[in-house]
């Protein structure tokens, strides 16, 4: 099953604000470099979430894992993506969409954030 991953976040019109994100996707597929990595985003950046997801179904993608960008489950997390979600699914009712938590809400995450904040008080 021809798998990628979608990284979603809010979006900027800031050049700069983008630069971390695309250094995850650059990391993401130099980890895995089989699987599409694409970058979309709910408002203010293009490409958008349909426009993306739609690319790489167009593409013979056949799951879609969705990583919301976003550090806690806020509006955007909690109502605007399972309404993207819900459109996609219907759009394309054959392709698997797996939608994982929130960055943020991430065990592995929180910790690293922990041991950065801590690394020069040891």
């Amino acid at each position: 099953m021809k798998t990628a991953i979608l990284l979603f976040a809010h979006g900027s019109r800031d050049p700069l604000w983008h630069a971390p994100l695309q250094a995850i996707q650059q990391r993401l597929q130099s980890l895995a470099p089989g699987v599409a990595v694409r970058l979309a985003y709910l408002e203010l950046t293009l490409p958008d979430l349909p426009t993306c997801a739609a690319e790489l179904i167009g593409q013979g993608t056949q799951r879609l894992r969705i990583l919301p960008m976003f550090l806690g489950m806020g509006r955007h997390a909690r109502e605007d993506l399972p309404e993207l979600i819900a459109t996609l699914r219907a759009q394309h009712p054959d392709v698997v969409l797996e939608v994982l938590p929130a960055l943020g809400e991430n065990p592995s995450l929180i910790d690293l954030t922990c041991q950065i904040a801590l690394n020069e008080l040891n």
